[in-house]
């Protein structure tokens, strides 16, 4: 019987210690400082990596949430440790998340007359308020994709209408780095390389600088024809989710950077009223 990275059963160092390693790894603590934040002996946590001991159920939820693994990837080192998975994936849709979705609904309605946006984990529009139909119905075509990152890396979608792109973009690439080195997940690598491969996008921006200045905010500056706006926003997520949907979730808010731009989103709104009779 194979193990979810593949290895036979017999291997002499199981999935469960394999996966373990590399989020120490990735998360840049040696075993020494896992351990002391773990509350258990180095040679402990030694014996867990390299396959001589088997870990209890309770102590892959505690190196885990030491590790700030993600719920789906906490469920695949359960897996890998012989457990069965812990953390629920239910669609937005379900019955269990009418809340959510009521919730959900609020915030985009409160950001209103300006654009809000619900995404997942790659950056995928879910939900959005009318705002930002409103607000960015003039820069779609007729192939518009759903994704966000596409939208604006892709030369055929946003990306012309973007004054000050390679700002935006550059700033948007840093997301998805972290993101990657934060979930490990192979869907936002993919799209990580792919957003690499459209046309003009710099080689530097293959790997993350951290030294490099940061502004203290960066504004996407949208100009078609004679119509020029510029927003920023705000990305804020659900507190302690159990749920592996909640926790990918992304809520993005757009606010006017300047006095124009709020008063052209007010004056969307205000002709997209219908008019009494």
């Amino acid at each position: 019987m194979n193990t979810l990275l593949g290895f036979p059963a017999s291997s002499a160092t199981p999935a469960f210690g394999l996966l373990l390693k590399q989020w120490r790894t990735t998360r840049h603590l040696s075993q020494l400082a896992l351990a002391t934040e773990a509350g258990i002996s180095t040679r402990h946590l030694s014996f867990l990596e390299t396959g001589r001991a088997q870990p209890s159920r309770e102590m892959v939820q505690l190196l885990t949430g030491m590790l700030d693994v993600p719920l789906g990837e906490r469920n695949a080192l359960l897996v890998a440790a012989g457990y069965a998975p812990m953390y629920a994936e239910r669609p937005l849709g379900a019955p269990e998340l009418t809340p959510v979705r009521r919730a959900l609904e609020f915030i985009l309605r409160q950001q209103e007359p300006f654009p809000a946006l619900v995404l997942d984990r790659d950056w995928n529009i879910l939900m959005g308020n009318e705002a930002s139909r409103r607000v960015f119905a003039p820069y779609k075509n007729e192939c518009s994709t759903p994704n966000v990152m596409r939208k604006v890396f892709d030369p055929h979608q946003m990306r012309p209408f973007i004054v000050n792109w390679q700002e935006i973009a550059e700033c948007l690439m840093h997301s998805v780095h972290r993101e990657v080195a934060a979930t490990g997940a192979a869907s936002l690598v993919a799209l990580r390389d792919e957003l690499l491969s459209y046309p003009d996008v710099p080689a530097r921006w293959r790997m993350p600088d951290a030294v490099a200045p940061v502004d203290p905010l960066v504004s996407m500056q949208l100009r078609k024809g004679d119509t020029s706006m510029a927003y920023f926003s705000t990305i804020t997520q659900f507190a302690t989710p159990r749920d592996i949907t909640l926790q990918q979730l992304k809520i993005e808010c757009f606010f006017p950077a300047d006095s124009a731009t709020e008063q052209i989103a007010r004056r969307l709104a205000e002709s997209a009223r219908p008019i009494a009779v």
